[in-house]
């Protein structure tokens, strides 16, 4: 039986539905030893923002049980380095590259970014990330209030022709609702979740483990919020979603497509192994075989409740 693992999300096409979270796989370039990037479906950079930033004070990162604290504050070379460092070595990898960008200060900066983009044929979509919970001087997030994400996600919608995915964040009270504001902005996908907040104390010194205090929180810690959010903003948009959260192989991958999501994003897992989501590519293909399921996208939203 031939099966289908391809996916569509806005005019993105995938080849398969597996793609590496922002923030946990770098600029690709530093994975290259370890496995074949070509086989993913897609590459997600680490957030970009228009100025270079130095992101916090260390330490920024910390284990968990079951996952870990990071608070690295969008550390990035600002947008004209990586076009200029980084996207060369993305482009000959021949596969869809989707940049992810955030704002500093100003909601402006997303149209900005985006207009500048918007040309730039190697970069196949864009990921708002209007979620990162660990940005010093932050008080609230553009994803915690639906009339924040509707405007900052329509006034890039109006700027770009790419494909255009919204990443959004746990730590608000209704998450279907953000997710329809996203959508009714002209989003073409969301993302969901992005990390938690979270703190971890150091009892020898009494001090917070990380420099910021708080952190996100990522890994199979936070796997059950996140299937429960995806099932929640599945049931009310109709856009496609990318899940994300705590996936480290292909049953917790399985668990996000029944829950609703068109594609994964394997995210903390690639400190730890780096080849998860190529074994996740090959254990998807055999799961369909073996149920004799012929197309990946009959596993979205195939709860029975």
């Amino acid at each position: 039986m031939s099966i289908n693992l391809s996916v569509k999300i806005g005019k993105l096409k995938l080849k398969n539905p597996v793609m590496v979270a922002s923030g946990t796989f770098g600029y690709a370039e530093e994975f290259k030893d370890f496995i074949n990037l070509k086989e993913l479906g897609a590459i997600v950079t680490k957030t970009i923002t228009l100025n270079p930033r130095q992101g916090n004070l260390p330490p920024r990162t910390c284990e968990t049980p079951a996952g870990m604290l990071n608070s690295i504050g969008l550390e990035n070379p600002g947008l004209e380095l990586f076009l200029k460092d980084k996207l060369p070595f993305l482009k000959k990898l021949g596969i869809p590259v989707i940049i992810s960008i955030a704002l500093e200060d100003d909601p402006r900066e997303f149209v900005e970014l985006a207009k500048r983009i918007n040309k730039i044929n190697a970069l196949s979509a864009l990921e708002l990330n209007i979620s990162c919970p660990n940005v010093a001087g932050q008080k609230t997030l553009i994803s915690q209030d639906p009339k924040a994400t509707y405007q900052t996600v329509s006034s890039v919608r109006k700027i770009t022709s790419k494909t255009l995915i919204t990443k959004l964040s746990p730590n608000i009270t209704c998450i279907s609702e953000i997710a329809q504001a996203a959508e009714a902005a002209g989003s073409d996908a969301v993302s969901l979740i992005n990390t938690l907040s979270g703190m971890s104390i150091d009892l020898a010194r009494r001090k917070p483990k990380l420099a910021a205090i708080t952190g996100g929180l990522s890994g199979p810690a936070i796997r059950p919020v996140a299937l429960k959010m995806v099932w929640e903003a599945y049931n009310k948009i109709k856009i496609p979603i990318i899940g994300m959260g705590g996936i480290i192989d292909t049953l917790s991958a399985l668990e996000f497509f029944i829950a609703g999501a068109t594609a994964v994003s394997v995210g903390t897992v690639n400190f730890i192994n780096p080849k998860a989501g190529v074994e996740i590519i090959s254990g998807l293909k055999e799961y369909l075989e073996r149920n004799k399921i012929n197309r990946i996208g009959k596993l979205t939203g195939n709860l029975k409740i």
